[in-house]
């Protein structure tokens, strides 16, 4: 009779993941919860352009900062934010201050950005392609569909990586954004 023998780490690894999956596990997060996270990272991307059109720039960079303070996991590390309209040296935006200047604009170390969110953005929809959950940590990729003022609709290619922290929130870890490739 042959007997294996597993390795600390392999050991570790399989007793983590066990956990993670097990059925009661407190953290593991659920496809009803993802959603919700979605759909409140659209809205907050409304709240924004309102904001902009109600009170300017310095309104809309309050509210950002409390949508970055809620949704994003900056607190929990660098998070991974490949913003859609960004490029060269500053497409990776792992610093608050970096997706702060997407969304809002307004920072001369990020001169190029002009404010993603202050776009006039009224409309919102998500399509996930895949989801995948492990534990408290689940993945995305899809479509968002965006709505500005004249009716007129963008899709953005969306990946998102969320994990859930120590207070039950999840927390946007991983953001890709890109627009759909375009043969001509």
């Amino acid at each position: 009779m042959k007997t294996a023998k597993l390795s600390f780490f392999t050991a570790s690894f399989l007793l983590a993941a066990a956990v993670q999956a097990a059925p009661g596990y407190k953290n593991v997060i659920t496809d009803a919860e993802l959603q919700a996270a979605q759909q409140a990272w659209g809205e907050a991307l409304i709240s924004i352009s309102q904001a902009y059109q109600q009170g300017g720039r310095d309104q809309a960079t309050s509210r950002a900062r409390e949508v970055l303070d809620a949704a994003y996991g900056y607190n929990l590390g660098p998070v991974l934010f490949k913003p859609t309209l960004a490029s060269g040296e500053q497409t990776f935006r792992t610093s608050y201050d970096g997706a702060l200047a997407y969304f809002v604009g307004g920072n001369s170390a990020f001169a190029d950005d002009s404010g993603f969110a202050l776009k006039g953005w009224q409309g919102y929809q998500f399509r996930n392609a895949a989801v995948h959950i492990n534990g408290d940590l689940a993945l995305t990729m899809g479509h968002v569909m965006l709505t500005n003022a004249a009716g007129e609709v963008t899709t953005v290619d969306k990946t998102w990586g969320f994990k859930k922290d120590d207070q039950g929130a999840l927390r946007i870890v991983l953001h890709h954004s890109s627009l759909p490739f375009s043969a001509n």
